[in-house]
């Protein structure tokens, strides 16, 4: 009925009521679900698995010797296959009841390895950067897919009606090198794209109305805005519409935002869990902290990233592995361990799908003497929360760490997991786009059942 009202504004009007219908309605999954929402801790530049939670010995017994022929040359974006072997300069120790191995780089997360399910045998097709992390965030490794927050959040919708469903937190240094593809919408609906969000007092900018503007008198401007979009917009353009239902959201967030991202309110000691309190951990802590006032609020997806911009703000270690890890464990280390705990303490865990990974891996050989290049062919990520088994470790990689062995998984594999436990069934969560049906996980991956059972 609003689609055929005469001047347009009644076609706008349907368009804007679908598309916050989209954007802040909760719709129901296809199945029980284990989780509600997701936090994504996305480890910029790819960390070492071999020197973080999967430890191989025989590098040490090897090390300087070249990979066995049996290997094959295997090179990476910038070494060619004929580098000699690395050993792990730090010391693998069993912890929890489960007694799983974890490298003296993470003494806090350490103390939570009951609660993680390691998964060791992932792979992506590129070893460049970009297009790996295209594949990790969208299933594909060309730009312009639709990343897979916005397609839970395109399946599930919100359950906040003043916050975004879909928050992105970045390194306050800079952006990956997938930059704002890695949480685009693609060709979803633009409402369902990430919103980026920073710590302080403006979490999102320009969301602070001038000095002297009154709530009534934004209300009034924003529905005049309304009024004039309508005089020469096109029935079903998805993009004003979506432009309209961000104004209508931010108008909300206006008072909802701040509360949201405002500590002032939380106990010394949880500030200090986070590692607040430390310069060394302030940044990656407080991004944690909002991450689980996020959740808490009823977002659906939260993506942080540690690193990004510069190469020294990154996990990307051709040279001098020891210093990047430590530098950048440092940084996340305590963050990561409190936000299980403190969504443990709060009973938001069971509800929480927290995810801890990269693009690829990196090799067992050396580069530079002291680092090492990149490696798609066989690497760790980790799942904690929202229906996980934890103090298990599926898959596994060769003696040197340098390709998975028995199953391996696939981002298809991967993505398909994570809608297995948000409740949704991978083939029939589709978008019709070009005629065909298209999904996260292309044309099926299958869901890594040890993970969840």
């Amino acid at each position: 009925m609003l689609r055929a009202s005469a001047g347009g504004f009644g076609a706008v009007a349907a368009e804007w009521l679908m598309q916050r219908e989209a954007m802040a309605a909760a719709k129901a999954p296809h199945f029980a679900p284990k989780a509600k929402s997701v936090i994504f801790l996305f480890m910029v530049g790819a960390p070492s698995s071999m020197d973080t939670f999967d430890p191989k010995p025989a590098l040490k017994k090897f090390e300087g010797q070249p990979l066995p022929p049996s290997f094959g040359k295997v090179g990476g974006q910038f070494t060619d296959g004929s580098n000699p072997l690395l050993a792990s300069p730090w010391e693998f120790k069993r912890y929890g009841k489960s007694g799983l191995p974890v490298s003296g780089l993470f003494p806090h997360l350490s103390e939570c390895v009951d609660d993680i399910c390691f998964v060791k045998s992932f792979y992506t097709e590129s070893i460049v950067h970009a297009p790996a992390m295209y594949q990790v965030h969208t299933g594909r490794i060309l730009m312009g897919w639709p990343s897979m927050g916005s397609w839970v959040t395109y399946g599930l919708g919100s359950e906040s009606d003043n916050l975004p469903s879909y928050v992105v937190m970045p390194q306050p240094e800079g952006t990956p090198e997938g930059g704002t593809p890695c949480w685009g919408s693609g060709f979803l609906p633009a409402v369902h794209q990430g919103t980026l969000l920073r710590s302080g007092p403006s979490p999102i900018l320009h969301l602070k109305p001038p000095a002297g503007v009154t709530p009534e008198r934004q209300r009034r401007t924003l529905d005049l805005i309304q009024k004039m979009n309508a005089v020469d917009s096109a029935p079903g353009d998805n993009e004003m519409a979506a432009r309209i239902a961000s104004y209508e959201l931010a108008f909300k967030m206006q008072t909802s935002a701040p509360e949201a991202v405002d500590i002032s309110k939380e106990p010394e000691h949880i500030r200090k869990l986070y590692g607040i309190d430390r310069k060394t951990t302030y940044d990656f802590g407080m991004r944690c902290l909002l991450a689980r006032r996020m959740v808490e609020r009823g977002v659906r997806f939260v993506q942080l990233y540690s690193g990004g911009g510069p190469v020294s703000m990154q996990w990307d270690a051709h040279s001098h592995l020891k210093a990047n890890h430590e530098k950048m464990c440092g940084l996340t280390d305590q963050p990561v361990a409190a936000l299980l705990k403190d969504l443990k303490q709060r009973g938001l865990l069971d509800t929480t799908l927290v995810i801890w990974g990269s693009e690829f891996g990196r090799l067992p050989t050396s580069e530079s003497g002291n680092g090492r290049d990149h490696n798609p062919h066989g690497y760790t990520m980790w799942f904690a929360g929202g229906g996980v088994k934890g103090g298990r470790s599926l898959g596994e990689t060769d003696e040197f760490g340098l390709r998975g062995v028995g199953e391996r998984y696939h981002m298809r594999d991967f993505h398909a997991t994570i809608l297995e436990l948000l409740g949704m069934d991978q083939n029939k969560l589709w978008y019709l786009h070009n005629g065909r049906q298209e999904k996260l996980t292309d044309f099926g991956g299958t869901a890594i059942r040890g993970v969840f059972t």
